[in-house]
């Protein structure tokens, strides 16, 4: 979301509690990649706080930050999910989730009151933990010959690419997390060695 190389994300789960009027808002913030994981996370939630009232959420996910879900849980439209989401793209964050957990104290406080709740519990667990850049990366899985495993390998170890994934046999098969910064000139490497393979691997 940053730039076209790079994304900023969260890697610890944290929480943090805002108090206003008798209601209790406890917000958790979770690193998070796919909607399947995001499904786990609040079950999670839930089960910690079974007697809460609402479970509000916000997440972005994926290195363009163009996945995201925004959620009142009963609260009135645009009073929960939309402010949690902002302090999310506050801090220029994907691959993060944060679930609010409500419990009413017994005071309405009103659309503007519930914004102000929303946004300061998540803008105090967000606080709490580190913000990492990390490189945008595209997947390609390699097939080659074990004879030039060096060589490829040191092509992979020169321009950091993450290894996601190797399958040795009588051929070798590695896929492999090519940083966008340096695709151009991986490639371009990879493709001067005898006899490899290379395609593209599907994103997670």
């Amino acid at each position: 979301m940053t730039d076209q190389h790079y994304y900023n994300c969260i890697d610890n789960k944290v929480s943090a509690e805002f108090m206003d009027r008798g209601s209790r808002f406890i917000a958790y913030a979770f690193p998070v990649e796919s909607i399947e994981a995001f499904k786990a996370l609040l079950n999670e939630v839930k089960k910690i706080h079974p007697k809460a009232s609402h479970y509000c959420f916000a997440y972005r996910i994926g290195h363009d930050g163009a996945v995201y879900r925004v959620s009142d849980a009963g609260e009135p439209s645009g009073s929960a999910g939309r402010p949690i989401l902002g302090q999310i793209d506050a801090r220029q964050l994907t691959n993060t989730l944060v679930v609010v957990v409500r419990y009413f104290g017994g005071t309405l406080l009103g659309v503007p009151g519930l914004i102000n709740a929303y946004k300061s519990s998540t803008s105090m667990a967000l606080q709490l933990t580190p913000i990492s850049r990390k490189k945008i990366e595209v997947n390609y899985e390699l097939q080659f010959d074990y004879t030039v495993m060096n060589d490829v390998m040191t092509t992979v170890k020169k321009f950091e690419c993450s290894v996601l994934k190797q399958d040795q046999q009588l051929f070798s098969i590695i896929t492999i997390g090519v940083p966008k910064i340096f695709e151009e000139e991986v490639l371009r490497k990879l493709g001067e060695i005898h006899g490899l393979e290379i395609k593209k691997a599907i994103q997670k």
